[in-house]
């Protein structure tokens, strides 16, 4: 089964299910069944031999005297104090929204069983009837005149939020402020004053393996805490392109989302935001946003409602080390762009696809996933340097940042015209045909060949059937025997970046030259 990131709100109907035990079990006091268990484990012998009573007028066995803790082991902290300093501050989030009920069946019903139920027969819902659907999820208060952060998709499309604090049970209608959902990031404000506030912490200081603690509603049950360890720093998850997550072990659960993650000091390091599970509950994967970004959301959205990011204009792809040794680029890092907008920021400033990306703004770009984040902290109409990789060496750069949209629109992808079949790709081990007139129209390309099979020393290659070559080592060709005439230049085993176009998507894929 696929593994999932997951939002970590809950429902109100997993918040507030009773836990049912047993009817034997119901019948004891607390103190019975420990009494119970206890009598258990000395019967099975789980605790170890009883020893016999000491013969008369002997002295009793000393217990054996404690071994001296090992150098350099650290205690687990302890939290109490955190949770009496915190709890105060960290709230519960409840959610409604008015639902319709729509009528269904299930996927993959027959479009003339459809028909049937459409004409002669009721659908088996209550189509048409509205009800209330009610989350929760969590949060904490960063200002005592009413500010609470939590995280977007627990106060999404909700019709009213109610913020109740865990210390006097006060309850309070809540204005979403704004809401990010690029970041998972929402601000809400409570007409209420004097209310206790969280301390922010550094998350820049969190290193592996640091303790951390999660407080929370998870499944409606308030003011819970659990703590863990920092796995690890600045992880990137799909489709989440501006959050650098901190990954932790901490158990976060159903309702969690939108509470804070602390530092063993009790300050907030993090907002817990998602979980990594096949089962939709805790699976020791927990990802949080680091403070930093959220204060720097939650300030834009106080202010102006909206967060505004930078835009450079470009799609790129991670540097391989394949890719790396046919760009001669040593060691592999950066950000590989295999597009440019012709009226963005990037073509302005004189990027090319081929180039990569190594600084921007003076901050080195390892990999691929931490451009979009440094282009999203620059500020539109701040000119910024951009050190870029090409032809074998660095090139300095400057770019006027634009502005990045609130959303973008997607093209669809060109219909694929049919090809005629042309002979093998030579040395790369590939089966193409020309892309014709009609089909370099769509592309708003020259020339290119069309991959229908891949065999030979590019088998394992990340070809598609499909793919649209269009460049080799970022030299465009006009036939298929200039194309041949390229690769027959190169040595046995060089590596090549061939521009291929996928879809509406271009990308570099490495290839190995054969013998020939």
């Amino acid at each position: 089964m696929r593994r999932r990131a997951r939002r970590a709100a809950g429902t109100a109907l997993a918040a507030t299910r009773s836990i049912h035990l047993p009817h034997q079990a119901m019948a004891h006091t607390p103190a019975q069944v420990l009494v119970a268990l206890c009598a258990s484990a000395a019967l099975a012998g789980c605790g170890g031999s009883a020893a016999p009573p000491p013969a008369p007028g002997m002295a009793p066995q000393q217990a054996p005297a404690p071994a001296p803790p090992v150098a350099g082991m650290v205690a687990a902290p302890d939290f109490t104090a955190l949770v009496e300093k915190v709890g105060p501050a960290v709230v519960n989030v409840t959610t409604s929204r008015t639902v319709t009920a729509v009528p269904r069946l299930p996927p993959g019903t027959p479009d003339a069983l459809l028909d049937f139920f459409r004409r002669f027969a009721p659908l088996p819902e209550d189509g048409g009837r509205e009800f209330r659907s009610r989350g929760i999820g969590s949060g904490f208060v960063i200002e005592a005149q009413g500010y609470v952060l939590t995280n977007a998709h627990v106060v999404e499309d909700a019709d009213e939020v109610l913020v109740r604090l865990a210390g006097d049970k006060s309850e309070y209608k809540a204005r979403v402020v704004g809401s990010d959902p690029q970041t998972d990031i929402a601000l809400l404000k409570v007409d209420a004053k004097g209310l206790p506030v969280v301390t922010l912490g550094d998350s820049g200081k969190l290193k592996a393996g640091a303790w951390v603690a999660a407080i929370g509603s998870p499944f409606g049950l308030a003011n819970t805490i659990t703590a863990g360890i920092v796995s690890a720093t600045e992880r990137s998850l799909a489709d989440e392109t501006f959050v650098p997550f901190i990954q932790t072990d901490v158990a976060v659960n159903p309702g969690n989302s939108g509470g804070p993650l602390l530092n063993a000091s009790g300050e907030v390091v993090g907002i817990n935001s998602q979980i990594y599970s096949r089962t939709g509950g805790y699976m020791g994967l927990s990802f949080a946003i680091p403070i930093a970004v959220a204060m720097d959301v939650a300030g834009q959205l106080r202010e102006q409602g909206k967060v505004t990011r930078g835009r450079l204009g470009v799609a790129i792809q991670e540097v391989s080390a394949p890719l790396a040794r046919s760009f001669r680029l040593d060691p592999a890092r950066g950000a590989l762009v295999t597009s440019v907008d012709p009226e963005g920021p990037a073509r302005r400033a004189g990027i090319a696809v081929g180039d990569i990306i190594l600084r921007l703004d003076g901050k080195d770009v390892a990999e691929a996933a931490e451009l979009p984040r440094l282009v999203a902290q620059a500020k539109p109409g701040a000119e910024v340097a951009v050190e870029v990789w090409r032809d074998g060496r660095s090139r300095a750069l400057k770019v006027t940042v634009g502005q990045a949209p609130t959303s973008a629109a997607a093209r669809p992808a060109p219909t694929p015209a049919k090809r005629s079949p042309a002979p093998s790709g030579g040395r790369l081990g590939l089966q193409v045909s020309e892309l014709p007139p009609e089909g370099r129209r769509a592309l708003g390309v020259d020339y290119g060949l069309v991959v229908e099979g891949v065999a030979g020393p590019n088998a394992e290659a990340l070809l598609q059937r499909g793919d649209v070559i269009i460049a080799i080592d970022n030299q465009r060709f006009s036939s298929l025997q200039d194309f041949n005439r390229r690769l027959d230049a190169l040595q046995p085993g060089a590596i090549v970046a061939a521009l291929v176009r996928r879809g509406d998507t271009n990308l570099y894929v490495p290839l190995a030259v054969g013998a020939g």
